[in-house]
């Protein structure tokens, strides 16, 4: 089972994760208070505009991606996400409809893994998935990145973290709380650390930033395969 290892917190299975997105549904844009600024970071310090093939893991309601293609990527990029929710699929396919003919939104199973050829990749982002992951998951999702992207591609990566100041420390306090409580009344996800999964010997880490919108802390990390 998922997050059954002694000490490690009990995530959801990819069945009760699915069923909470597809009841969240367009709801998930509501959470743009705290994801955001994140967001805009990570968009301001992947350089996106020199990357010609995107893949995201967890593409949601397809509301970073819309971002991306209308502002960020050039117009011959390509873009490919996946999400285990039918309705946040369906949701992005619709946002992104205006650029079918380079953007492709596909149902994941659940499994970890990144649909594209070793070493083929520009960008590979996942944004607040990772804290919905089991620490076997996570690693996983790190060695799938190191092998999809390209030499100078880039791991672009926005989380829920610890906090860094008072008022952050209390949310993540909270919010850690609830989940060992009751996983299902946040959708899965809980504070985790990005950082240390970036081994040296394999990743360097180009920009790491703490932010904390409204006190809700997310950490921002842009790496490269070493």
């Amino acid at each position: 089972m998922r997050g059954s290892r002694r000490g490690e917190p009990r995530v959801l299975r990819v069945d009760e994760a699915q069923a909470y997105y597809d009841r969240f549904g367009a709801k998930q844009d509501t959470q743009g208070f705290y994801e955001d600024p994140p967001l805009a970071d990570l968009m301001a310090h992947a350089d996106f505009e020199h990357a010609q093939s995107v893949f995201e893991f967890g593409c949601g309601t397809g509301k970073l991606a819309a971002r991306l293609l209308a502002d960020h990527l050039p117009g011959s990029a390509t873009y490919t996400g996946c999400d285990v929710s039918p309705i946040m699929v369906g949701l992005a396919a619709d946002r992104l409809a205006p650029y079918a003919d380079r953007a492709r939104v596909t149902r994941s199973d659940g499994a970890v893994r990144i649909p594209a050829a070793d070493r083929s990749v520009d960008r590979v982002v996942s944004n607040y998935v990772l804290d919905l992951l089991s620490e076997d998951e996570t690693r996983l999702f790190f060695a799938e990145a190191h092998r999809a992207l390209a030499p100078r591609g880039m791991l672009c990566l926005v989380s829920l973290t610890g906090g860094v100041n008072v008022p952050s420390r209390i949310v993540a306090s909270v919010w850690g709380a609830v989940f060992r409580a009751r996983p299902s009344l946040l959708g899965g996800c809980r504070p985790i650390r990005l950082a240390p999964h970036l081994a040296p010997d394999r990743w360097t880490l180009e920009y790491r930033r703490v932010l904390t919108p409204f006190g809700v802390p997310s950490e921002v990390v842009v790496a490269r395969p070493a």
